[in-house]
C-alpha cells in the first residue's frame, strides 16, 4: 500500500481536530469571560494597564472573534473536517454498499453472536420459511445459493455510518452560514427621538452609515419602574415608511426587549433609551375634537398659532433622570390660567369657561434600537437542524446485519447458521439477536 503524504496525514488526523476543538473552546470562554468592544480605557479602568495592553497584544480585545488568529483556528478546523471526510468516507462508503452475500461460510463461523439449529425441511423450505418470518419482523433479506448451501442476508441502518460526515457538513453549514451573515450582513444601532423618523443606522465599528431603504419612525415610547426607580420594562412604538407612507401592516408595532420587529430581512431589537429634558404635550379640544401635540422644552412656554392657547411644563418629579409627574400651566384668553400635576403619561380634563380640554402630558425620550441583517441565518438554522440529525444518527442508531447460512445434511433435513454484527451497542445488538433466534425458529 502507498504511503500517504505527510501533509494529507496531519490534517486529516483526528488528533488535530481535538487539538483545535479544545483551543477554541478554550479562547471562548476567555472571548466570553473578559468582554468584547469595549473601548481601551475601559480595560485598562477594569484590569490594569499591563492586563489591558496584553489582551490588545494577544487581540483578544476589543472583538476577539474578529481576529485574525481566531479566524484562522476555524479555518484549520473546517479544513480538518474536509480533508478528514474525504479521506475516510470512501472507505464508509466500500462498507455501506458491500455485497455482504460474498461473505465466506469460514468467517461466518467465527462470528459472534451465532447460533445454529436444525431444521426437518430441505435447505430451499428452509430458507423460503425464514426469509418470510425475516420479512414479516421487519428485515428485508437478499438470498445466494452456492454449492456449499444457501446464504442469507439483511441489514438495518446501513446510513447510519454515515452520521459523523453529517455532523462534519453541518459544521461546515454553520460556517458558512456565520461568513455569508459576516460579508453580506450588519450589525447596527441607532438612537430615534420620539416623532421623528430616520433611515440610516450606524454600525458599531464607526463605518460610514448604513442607508436602510426604507424611514423607521418611533410614534412613542414608554417605560415603567420598580418603587426603587429601576427600570422595570420598557417598549417603543415603531412605524416603517416607504415614500413618506407607511407600510401596510406595520404601523405603530409594538417593539420590547426579546420582542424585535423585522422588515425585508432587517430586524429592529429595543435595547436602550435615553431621556430628554422635552415633554410631548397632547391637547384635545372636547366641544371642537380638535388636537394638536408640541414637543415643549422644560420651563419654557409654547404659544399654540393654531388653537391661541398657552401652556409649559413649569415643574417636575424625577427618578434620576426619569420624569414620574409634571406640574402644567395651562392657559386661554379668559381667566387665570390653570395649574396642575399631571402623572407621565396620563392625562386630565381642564375646564375653561369657553370649553374643556384634555390635556396629555409625557417625557420625551429616544428610543435606542440595535439594528441587525444576517443573511446567513437560515443557512446556520439548517446547519443546526443537520448536526442535530447527524448526532441522533451516530449516537442513536448502528448498522446492525445478520447472515443466515443454510445446508443441506442427510436426508430432507438442514442445518442453520444464523450470526450478526453490529459496529455500535453490541450489548444492545445482542438482545435483538436473541429475540431474532426465537422469533424465527419453528415452533416444536
Amino acid at each position: 500500500m502507498k504511503d500517504k503524504n505527510p501533509l494529507w496525514s496531519f490534517f486529516a488526523s483526528v488528533k488535530l481536530a481535538l487539538f483545535t476543538l479544545f483551543i477554541l473552546a478554550t479562547t471562548s470562554i476567555i472571548g466570553t469571560i473578559i468582554p468584547q468592544k469595549e473601548t481601551a480605557q475601559w480595560y485598562s479602568e477594569k484590569y490594569g494597564e499591563a492586563a489591558a495592553n496584553l489582551f490588545q497584544v494577544l487581540a483578544i480585545t476589543p472583538d476577539m472573534y474578529s481576529s485574525v488568529w481566531f479566524l484562522a483556528l476555524l479555518g484549520l478546523l473546517c479544513l480538518n473536517l474536509i480533508v478528514c471526510s474525504i479521506d475516510r468516507f470512501p472507505g464508509v462508503w466500500r462498507q455501506i454498499t458491500a455485497n455482504n452475500l460474498e461473505t465466506p461460510v469460514h468467517r461466518l463461523e467465527k462470528m459472534s453472536p451465532q447460533y445454529t439449529w436444525q431444521s426437518n425441511e430441505s435447505a430451499e423450505i428452509t430458507a423460503s420459511s425464514l426469509k418470510s418470518s425475516l420479512r414479516g419482523l421487519g428485515w428485508k433479506t437478499e438470498e445466494q445459493t452456492s454449492a456449499e448451501g444457501i446464504l442469507l442476508f439483511a441489514q438495518k441502518g446501513a446510513m447510519s455510518r454515515t452520521g459523523v460526515y453529517i455532523v462534519h457538513t453541518s459544521i461546515l453549514v454553520i460556517f458558512a452560514g456565520a461568513i455569508i451573515g459576516a460579508l453580506l450582513g450588519f450589525k447596527a444601532s441607532v438612537m430615534l427621538p420620539e416623532t421623528r423618523s430616520t433611515d440610516k443606522v450606524y454600525p458599531f465599528e464607526g463605518q460610514a452609515p448604513i442607508n436602510l431603504g426604507f424611514e423607521v419612525r418611533c410614534d412613542r415610547f414608554d417605560i415603567e419602574f420598580y418603587e426603587n426607580g429601576m427600570p422595570k420594562t420598557y417598549r417603543s412604538r415603531l412605524t416603517l415608511l416607504e415614500d413618506g407612507k407607511a407600510v401596510a401592516g406595520y404601523e405603530e408595532k409594538e417593539v420590547v426587549v426579546n420582542g424585535p420587529l423585522r422588515y425585508k430581512g432587517i430586524s429592529f431589537y429595543q435595547s436602550s433609551y435615553e431621556p430628554y429634558q422635552e415633554f410631548l404635550v397632547t391637547v384635545t379640544n372636547k366641544k371642537s375634537g380638535l388636537t394638536e401635540t408640541a414637543i415643549i422644552p422644560y420651563q419654557q412656554q409654547h404659544n399654540s398659532e393654531t388653537s391661541g392657547l398657552r401652556y409649559g411644563v413649569i415643574n417636575a418629579e424625577t427618578r434620576g433622570q426619569s420624569v414620574s409627574r409634571a406640574k402644567i400651566w395651562f392657559a386661554d384668553d379668559d381667566g387665570e390660567p390653570s395649574l396642575f400635576w399631571l402623572d407621565d403619561g396620563k392625562q386630565a380634563t381642564v375646564e375653561r369657561s369657553k370649553s374643556n380640554y384634555t390635556v396629555a402630558v409625557k417625557q420625551m425620550y429616544a428610543t435606542g434600537l440595535q439594528v441587525a441583517r444576517d443573511p446567513g441565518v437560515w443557512t446556520v438554522y439548517i446547519g443546526c437542524g443537520l448536526m442535530i440529525l447527524g448526532l441522533m444518527v451516530a449516537f442513536f442508531m448502528s448498522h446492525r446485519r445478520i447472515w443466515l447460512f443454510i445446508s443441506e445434511t442427510s436426508g430432507q433435513t438442514s442445518s442453520i447458521l444464523m450470526t450478526g454484527h453490529s459496529n455500535k451497542n453490541k450489548a444492545g445488538f445482542e438482545k435483538t439477536f436473541q429475540a431474532l433466534t426465537q422469533a424465527i425458529q419453528p415452533r416444536s
